[in-house]
């Protein structure tokens, strides 16, 4: 909102613009009544240093007469949630936040993403408008930036730490809404894509941490789904992995479904698979979007920190949880990093110390608790 006198918006934070004179400026959390930032102003910007929602007053005096009392109100404006590009997992788990959002404030809400996830969110969630990295909302009133921040970031963007909170609770507090797991609504095709029983697996990530490194393990798994009749479709986008020297391959047993291909038909894919068998990974959260039971092996996180499955497979006999400790957490920007034991005979124990025994008990709680027959036709 403009005056002649001043000009104030609620992008990335709470911001207020003042000309040269004597103005005085106040900026209060009306649901905690504490003042955030008070100071005379003149020629300057006031910015609060918090960037996430937060129902602000903003008042404005000049030669000491109150001219301006607003209290942030989304009501029918224009709203800009801007998520990270090149992931997922996150993407997944954060959206129907968004929504929610969306239909508490009753605001036009704009959302920035990679193109395929706005593709796969458009026909169950039409009301969004959907943008690309770059593009500018019309006369925004707000801008929140949604993403995983820590301490290094002085706290402006979000008031938890992701690593004490996990991946998806973190999200609600940066939009002021109370937390309860989310899944996002996505369509499918009701038509089987196979018509043989099938399991989705998926074995690579964005950092060996994240992968299963028991040497054994993903043969002998599959090895024992082949056994009880089932197909077993590796859905990796690569079926090679290469970082620097290292190389992770698909595993051969499993039937090759590898490739960039559209989510939604990853999603359609997902959707009749009798079950998932994955990592921490975006693929483990598609699937879990899609409805699809997943199988999660994974040490590095504790199970806070993604979706609830009653079928995590962690060891705590070996290390396990670094991306959640504060002190000495996972560095995603290097792929080989095991903070705690790199360089040692322990490096990387979290996940290879999980044995294809211990996936394979999983397996038959899970099809016990879903009465699963592979003798049978599926799920629909």
């Amino acid at each position: 909102m403009t005056d002649n006198e001043y000009t104030l918006d609620f992008n990335d934070g709470a911001r207020l613009r003042v000309p040269m004179g004597n103005y005085h400026v106040r900026f209060t959390d009306l649901d905690t009544m504490n003042v955030l930032f008070e100071s005379d102003f003149s020629d300057a910007v006031a910015s609060s240093t918090k960037k996430y929602y937060i129902r602000f007053r903003v008042e404005l005096w000049k030669d000491g007469q109150l001219i301006l009392t607003h209290d942030l109100n989304l009501k029918d404006k224009n709203v800009h949630i801007i998520f990270p590009t090149g992931t997922l997992g996150d993407l997944i788990a954060w959206f129907p936040y968004a929504e929610e959002f969306r239909l508490k404030h009753g605001c036009r809400l704009y959302c920035t993403m990679q193109d395929e996830l706005a593709d796969l969110f458009r026909t169950t969630y039409p009301d969004v408008i959907y943008l690309h990295d770059g593009e500018e909302v019309p006369d925004c009133y707000a801008t929140y930036h949604l993403g995983l921040y820590d301490a290094a970031d002085g706290m402006s963007y979000n008031p938890l730490d992701h690593r004490t909170a996990g991946l998806q609770k973190v999200i609600p507090p940066m939009l002021g809404l109370d937390f309860k797991e989310l899944r996002p609504e996505l369509k499918h095709d009701p038509v089987r894509p196979i018509a043989e029983p099938y399991v989705c697996i998926a074995t690579k990530s964005t950092a060996q941490a994240k992968l299963w490194n028991n040497p054994i393990g993903w043969k002998e798994v599959i090895a024992y789904l082949k056994d009880k009749g089932y197909r077993v479709l590796c859905i990796d986008k690569d079926r090679v992995l290469q970082v620097e020297n290292a190389v992770f391959t698909m595993p051969e047993d499993a039937e090759d479904f590898t490739g960039n291909l559209p989510l939604q038909e990853r999603v359609n894919l997902l959707a009749h698979a009798d079950f998932f068998i994955g990592l921490a990974s975006g693929l483990s959260w598609l699937a879990w979007a899609s409805g699809t039971p997943v199988i999660m092996i994974a040490g590095f996180s504790l199970p806070f920190t993604e979706f609830y499955t009653p079928y995590r497979v962690i060891n705590y006999h070996g290390c396990t949880g670094c991306w959640n400790d504060c002190s000495n957490s996972l560095d995603l920007k290097n792929f080989f990093s095991c903070p705690r034991h790199a360089g040692t005979d322990r490096v990387f124990e979290c996940s290879r110390l999980i044995t294809p025994e211990h996936v394979c008990h999983m397996i038959d709680r899970l099809m016990s608790d879903h009465d699963l027959d592979p003798g049978h036709t599926g799920n629909t």
